[in-house]
Formats: C-alpha cells, structure tokens, sequence
C-alpha cells in the first residue's frame, strides 16, 4: 500500500491524515449547518457520527482502498472539512511491463465536505489542486474519477468548473443521502489534460487574498 501519512500544504489549506486528534474539529465544523446545504453528500453531524467516520475511514486505509484527509484551515489550524482519495484502482498489466513506478493506475477523489464558512471560499479549489497535483505528478496516475448524486448540480458544476470531463450517468450506482439507490453523475480528468487543468486551478487561486 502507498504510504498514507504525508500532508499536502497550500496557502490556504493544509490536508493532514485524517485522524480521531481531528474529531472535536470536524464535529464543529458540521455543526448547525442548513440540512439542505449537505442534501446529497454524506457528512458526519454529531460527535458519534464523527468519530464513526473516522474509523471507516482508517478501516479502508488500512485495506489499501483508501487515503483520507482533514482539510485544515493553514491561517490556524481549525479543521474545516475532509476529503479522500479512493477506490484504488491496479490494473492487470501484463507480466514484466514496468508501469513507470506508478504505485497504481487510478482512483477517485470524493467524501469532500467543508464548514458552511468555507465553502465558496479558496477551500475547495486548492484542496483539489494539492490532491490532483500529487495524484498526477507523484504518482503519475492515469486517470482521476469522481462521482456525485445526478440530482446535486451545485457539486456538478463545481466539477465541471474545475474542469474536469462529464462522462454520463451511472444508473443506481450507489446509496444516496435520502436511502436510495443513487444515480451518479461520472466526470473525469485524464493525465494529458492534466496541465491544462492545473493551469485553470492555479488562476482561480491568484486573486484569492
């Protein structure tokens, strides 16, 4: 399994290995949102509930389908949210082909919430740079997925905006917020677009205070 400890710093945010030290954080961080805010993601509200995210998230880090993180706030370390990589796809190349040290192939980056306060701030977008920049070019990975409820356009745009490509419904994909099974919205960002998005982030960023 790839190494899951390293921190991924930005001027605006800090993702540190999401860890129960992170608990107290999160828990205010969800706390007293608008439920319509968090419609159609997953978000952990209450201690229990935080504390129980934590854990399945370790348990699929430690089954080697996942590497979570706390988004943490760089100006005073306040936890803000969290995001992950997962579903970790090895694809089965052929016996003796040497894959360009790749640790694997591709994943998805998804579970990403923020704090009502942060979101629509600089949060999300760095938090994506620092993820598709180490997926890119440290791994040097082939393709980075990620999926969100058909019905939730604010993340769809969001996706679209940071451009990466819409690929089409998946059809009862996965369990939705409200019990469902959930159709999903598939975008994608492959390795040779990857310098043009980057470049796309990086301006959003420039005139950020």
């Amino acid at each position: 399994m790839e190494r899951s400890d390293f921190v991924l710093a930005g001027r605006h945010v800090r993702l540190e290995p999401l860890d129960f030290r992170h608990a107290a954080g999160l828990t205010a961080a969800s706390a007293g949102a608008d439920p319509d805010l968090y419609r159609w993601s997953f978000v952990p509200v209450g201690a229990s509930a935080v504390r129980e995210y934590i854990a399945t998230a370790h348990r699929w880090r430690d089954e080697g389908n996942a590497i979570p993180f706390c988004i943490v706030r760089a100006s005073d370390g306040t936890p803000i949210g969290s995001t992950r990589f997962f579903d970790i796809e090895r694809w089965g190349w052929p016996d003796g082909y040497y894959n360009a040290g790749r640790p694997f192939d591709a994943c998805e980056i998804g579970y990403t919430w923020l704090s009502p306060n942060a979101i629509r701030t600089a949060a999300n977008t760095e938090a994506k740079l620092l993820l598709l920049t180490h997926a890119f070019e440290t791994w040097n990975l082939w393709r980075i997925v990620f999926h969100t409820d058909e019905r939730n356009a604010r993340s769809r745009n969001a996706l679209a905006g940071i451009g990466a490509k819409f690929e089409g419904i998946l059809r009862a994909y996965r369990v939705a917020t409200d019990v469902t099974p959930r159709n999903s919205a598939r975008f994608s960002i492959v390795a040779s677009e990857w310098p043009d998005v980057k470049l796309g982030l990086e301006r959003r960023l420039v005139d950020v205070p």
